[in-house]
């Protein structure tokens, strides 16, 4: 007899449903997150599972990694693509279980990636660093804005990133120039965290074959490559370029009824890391491509810089795709022509 397991995951426990072939609830509860405890309450169904199934929330990697190294056939359901009857009254974590074991088991379950645990480590560490060139772009942003209330003078960027802290003395005074200075700290801080963990990953891996060619692209360096591949994982995974423009968050989420919008479809259902890759890659490619640069223009002058910049990036992320699949370089004139 085959069984289905599906097990509803939260931050300190779990609850296990096992169901037969014909939906009968065989075994029901909750376990902390405890991966000998999960282990020893499975183990008598251990012939008869077919699947387990883990909810793909944030701290899914532990009892994935463990159940997969026990050999069993692990699932990861995609819940901001699982769907409910509307028309229920009450669910808790034991209903999410079964129902999670029921979708496997009629073959519906919406299914996420699980990535391979040797890259998971660099991916996160890549993450990492995409927050804190973030933070060191608020920073920046926020002295350039202290600068040109009070002194009538704006800073580029690059040029913010040279200030000193005896810097700060020179422009303000008393609390201006305390808070410019810590400002300035902060953003040489990140500068230097972002270079060493920019280090790290370069010595641990290298671009592979086809992914190599993304640094054909104009705005696409070795760790915007990089943090394409460890997110991308398998590129063949996406059956279509529009499935991969819109996992990189790269089209609108609609829907549309009789020529109006009517709401936003699911905007979660994708990965947010992609959609900054690709948003970098845009602002990169107007500065180093001319016929990038003119794409974006003439977007801008018919809607706004966000969208003009939403748009390129769309288009970097559809020409990635068959970079990526078919290990081609990348050709501009093809890409605007």
């Amino acid at each position: 007899m085959q069984m289905y397991a599906g097990i509803d995951l939260h931050s300190s426990n779990n609850y296990i449903g096992i169901i037969d072939e014909q939906d009968k609830r065989i075994f029901g509860k909750r376990m902390d997150n405890h991966l000998p405890a999960v282990l020893s309450v499975i183990e008598p169904f251990k012939k008869e599972l077919k699947a387990i199934v883990i909810e793909s929330t944030y701290n899914w990697y532990w009892l994935v990694d463990g159940l997969q190294d026990y050999g069993y056939k692990v699932h990861l359901a995609n819940p901001s693509a699982i769907k409910q009857y509307e028309g229920l009254k009450y669910t808790d974590d034991k209903w999410d279980s079964f129902w999670l074991a029921h979708m496997k088991r009629l073959n519906i379950l919406p299914e996420g990636y699980i990535y391979p645990k040797e890259y998971r480590s660099l991916r996160d560490l890549l993450r990492r660093r995409m927050l804190f060139v973030q933070q060191r772009t608020s920073n920046i942003l926020s002295l350039q804005s202290m600068i040109t209330r009070n002194l009538g003078i704006r800073l580029s960027g690059k040029a913010i990133k040279k200030l000193k802290a005896e810097d700060a003395s020179q422009m303000f005074n008393s609390n201006l120039a305390f808070m410019a200075s810590n400002h300035i700290g902060i953003i040489h801080f990140l500068n230097k965290t972002i270079k060493n963990i920019e280090k790290e990953v370069i010595s641990q891996v290298k671009l592979k074959k086809g992914f190599n060619m993304l640094r054909t692209i104009p705005g696409i360096g070795e760790i915007l490559a990089l943090t394409i591949m460890l997110e991308v994982g398998d590129i063949k995974r996406f059956a279509k370029v529009g499935c991969f423009s819109s996992y990189c968050r790269c089209v609108k989420s609609e829907r549309i009824s009789n020529g109006k919008k009517k709401g936003k479809n699911n905007n979660k259902n994708n990965n947010k890391y992609l959609a900054w890759a690709y948003v970098e890659a845009a602002n990169f490619a107007i500065r180093f491509s001319l016929e990038a640069q003119k794409f974006y223009q003439r977007k801008k002058a018919k809607r706004n810089n966000i969208v003009a910049t939403k748009a390129l990036s769309n288009k970097i992320c559809r020409a990635s795709y068959y970079i990526m699949r078919d290990h081609i370089p990348f050709d501009e004139a093809r890409l605007f022509g």
